[in-house]
């Protein structure tokens, strides 16, 4: 059996980063984020576009989606069984938090708004936009160390990152700030975002 590595002939990496700044914008956009404390669900928003894209557009399973992306099966399937309209009544409410995989269901609502309104062909955000926002790091790390297997070491990581540049800081200098090993993809986006905020 031929396993299908790319979405329909699409980039996985630029679906998932429209799906990740979509759930963003649902949430009322960084500014609402900031006001719920919640700027950890970043790197969580990261890895859930990831697996929405793969499981719809891709069409992996959980097992290839948790071995990619260095998570567990059983994570990738709450993410993409979360019930959005459970999620979708907590941002909008702000009632008691659900019993759900918060970024699952943001990703998505997300990912059904973009295919509503034609899918994946544009993006609304620019690069530009984007970049000054300073939030599309999480998403091109995420791309860069597809397929790495975790818990992993700073040598894997900076072979695989090389290059890269966060909000002003070289990758390298961030990697050799923390600690190892890094036990998954998720993990490795909170460290990262906990250095850029020294």
């Amino acid at each position: 059996m031929e396993i299908i590595r790319e979405a329909k002939g699409k980039d996985i990496d630029s679906m998932a980063e429209k799906v990740f700044m979509e759930s963003i914008r649902i949430i009322g956009g960084l500014r609402k984020l900031i006001e719920y404390r919640n700027l950890t669900w970043l790197p969580s928003l990261a890895e859930a576009s990831y697996v929405i894209i793969m499981k719809n557009e891709a069409i992996k399973t959980y097992k290839e989606i948790a071995y990619e992306l260095g998570i567990t099966e059983q994570t990738a399937k709450n993410i993409a069984t979360a019930d959005e309209e459970r999620v979708k009544e907590y941002i909008i409410n702000e009632g008691e938090r659900p019993d759900e995989h918060i970024a699952g269901g943001l990703a998505k609502l997300a990912y059904k708004k973009i295919k509503q309104e034609g899918g994946f062909e544009e993006s609304s955000f620019s690069k530009e936009e984007i970049e000054a926002l300073g939030i599309d790091w999480a998403v091109h790390v995420l791309a860069r160390i597809k397929g790495i297997d975790f818990p992993a070491d700073e040598e894997v990581l900076k072979t695989h990152l090389e290059g890269m540049e966060i909000m002003g800081k070289r990758i390298e200098d961030i990697l050799s700030a923390i600690e190892y090993p890094v036990k998954s993809p998720a993990e490795l986006l909170h460290k990262i975002k906990e250095k850029l905020n020294d």
